[in-house]
């Protein structure tokens, strides 16, 4: 009965990882400051997809690339927008296993350097064939970059900026996007009439794989990369020099994370003897956040932002807009207001939450895109110049409301809801997701704007509507949790009462061993009592026979440094 009524109220832990943070401002804290500076690097990644991405949109309102590659249309011109997808997609399944084998660092290496091959054939480029396998080349090593970056950036930051700086991480994509905007615009003024203005904006493509080549030697691997490889002495170094500000391995902040870093591993080893894409499928807790994972990657691409993103010519062709000047502009300036909304609403996500800002954002682009249909309704029937007018402020407000969520979110809430052993393999889920949708988009889009035109805005109004449902069932939230704790959030009530009470014990007892206290070992016999008792309910919940997996060297290596004049 009193099993019963601690498994059914078990104690809170005596610490939480809030008892040991940095209070002050970030940048007065040397540790901090230096790891976020190292933190630039892999946020840059989402800015060269960004960059990569945009590069064709801004070349198709160049009169010189549309000349000299022969005024492209329908297929071949969405095979040029969806190249670099295909590219992404060709590598996807091996980059987990790269990310997870290699290390998070060396796979970026890898993935810059092949990109910089893909520039180069690019800029070189005299055919059409040329241009579109140089844009598969880039996808390819860009695929690389993608599954790595965020994986190192999610698993290094400070416990209380993770969501901030994971949710930058997307965000930078339209930093990216406006470089290739304006470079596109700049080139346009200042050499049109030349193929510079095509080759310019190629050449600016290398300048951030030549930096993370160059670079990425002075930032530390993920600690939670060298536990799962057993090297939890340079882990213990790494959360040291830039979570504890360099002070020593026992500090309790330290302990804490190394506490739970090693339990999550361990229980997750026991679940999952071992890790392939199948073990995505394998628990209920795992299939509860794939079917979230992919969803909100179907929704990211599938929301008609789609039309912008990739034929923002068409789209205002459609409402009169035909001028050169005049597109690059609406062009350059949209990507500047989501990069300001972007950052503001990461800035807002520890503040409101995860769900609710899902949720405003949904119900915003059902509503903006359902007006923004009407306009195009209004100019395309009635020809009325006022809708045409209309059209590009609701396009900014649609956008407003797409950036509040899947912008800031949609790669930060996929890999705080993982795992560490299946985080890289179930990120690259969310990236096929993504490409594939995209590639239908890309062949789909100027297809049926084509032959339906604004008609095909009414399908995805229909989206929006089960978008918005499925976001209101299904999206937990998980603020207020560190990375350990958010993973556990869908392995129901057990995990993440262990996941707790193992940090927080196991900093107690580094503070009472270290603090010149004595210690009694009948103390530290009760402490791992307790802990096994608990770790033996875990595992006959998952009807694991294996050896325990608690953290045991922690609380035997504080019993060894017990006093043996207080038995």
């Amino acid at each position: 009965m009193a099993s019963s009524d601690s498994e059914r109220h078990p104690r809170p832990p005596e610490w939480t990882i809030v008892d040991f943070v940095h209070r002050g401002y970030w940048w007065t804290n040397h540790g901090i400051l230096l790891l976020n500076v190292c933190l630039v690097l892999p946020l840059l990644t989402s800015a060269v997809n960004g960059l990569d991405s945009s590069l064709v949109n801004g070349l198709q309102i160049l009169p010189d690339w549309q000349e000299y590659f022969h005024y492209p249309t329908g297929q071949v011109l969405g095979l040029v927008n969806c190249a670099q997808n295909i590219g992404g997609l060709i590598g996807l399944p091996i980059t987990p296993f790269a990310s997870d084998g290699l290390g998070r660092r060396l796979t970026l290496i890898i993935g810059s350097i092949i990109m910089l091959g893909g520039v180069a054939l690019q800029f070189s480029s005299t055919t059409m064939q040329m241009f579109i396998a140089a844009r598969v080349l880039i996808g390819f090593g860009l695929t690389f970059c993608l599954n790595a970056a965020p994986l190192l950036l999610i698993e290094l930051c400070y416990p209380t900026q993770r969501g901030k700086m994971t949710s930058l991480y997307n965000t930078t994509w339209y930093f990216g996007s406006i470089i290739a905007a304006w470079v596109c615009f700049a080139t346009f003024k200042q050499q049109e009439g030349s193929m510079w203005t095509w080759r310019i904006p190629t050449l600016v493509q290398a300048a951030v794989p030549i930096l993370q080549v160059c670079l990425v030697w002075f930032i530390p691997e993920s600690p939670r990369f060298l536990v799962s490889k057993g090297y939890e002495g340079q882990a213990a170094q790494v959360l040291t020099k830039y979570h504890a500000n360099g002070s020593n391995e026992h500090d309790p902040l330290v302990v804490f994370e190394l506490a739970q870093i090693r339990h999550a591993i361990r229980m997750e080893q026991e679940l999952n003897k071992s890790t392939s894409y199948l073990s995505l499928l394998a628990t209920p807790g795992n299939r509860k956040r794939m079917k979230i994972i992919v969803a909100i990657a179907i929704f990211s691409q599938w929301s008609g932002n789609g039309l912008v993103s990739y034929y923002i010519n068409l789209v205002l062709d459609g409402v009169g807009i035909t001028t050169t000047e005049t597109k690059a502009a609406i062009n350059g300036g949209l990507q500047i207001f989501n990069l300001l909304v972007g950052l503001s609403s990461a800035m807002l996500i520890d503040l409101v939450g995860r769900r609710s800002l899902f949720i405003l954002s949904n119900s915003g682009m059902l509503i903006a895109f359902g007006l923004w249909t009407v306009t195009e309704a209004l100019f395309n029937a009635l020809h009325k110049t006022a809708a045409a007018k209309a059209t590009i402020p609701l396009i900014f407000i649609y956008y407003l409301f797409y950036d509040i969520a899947y912008t800031p979110m949609l790669v930060a809430y996929t890999l705080e809801i993982l795992p560490y052993k299946i985080r890289a393999k179930g990120f690259a889920v969310m990236n096929f997701t993504v490409y594939v949708t995209t590639i239908f988009n890309q062949f789909a889009n100027p297809i049926a704007i084509e032959r339906l035109g604004w008609w095909y805005y009414i399908v995805y109004c229909g989206l929006l509507v089960i978008e918005l449902v499925f976001v209101v069932t299904f999206i937990v939230e998980t603020r207020g949790r560190t990375l350990e704790e958010t993973a556990a959030l869908f392995d129901g009530e057990q995990p993440q009462q262990d996941l707790a009470i193992t940090g927080g014990e196991a900093a107690t007892m580094n503070m009472t061993a270290g603090g010149g206290n004595v210690i009694s070992q009948r103390s530290v016999q009760v402490m791992i009592a307790q802990e096994i008792h608990t770790t033996v309910i875990t595992h006959s919940r998952v009807e694991s026979k294996s050896s325990l997996s608690l953290d045991e060297y922690e609380l035997y290596g504080l019993k060894k440094n017990a006093s043996p004049s207080s038995k």
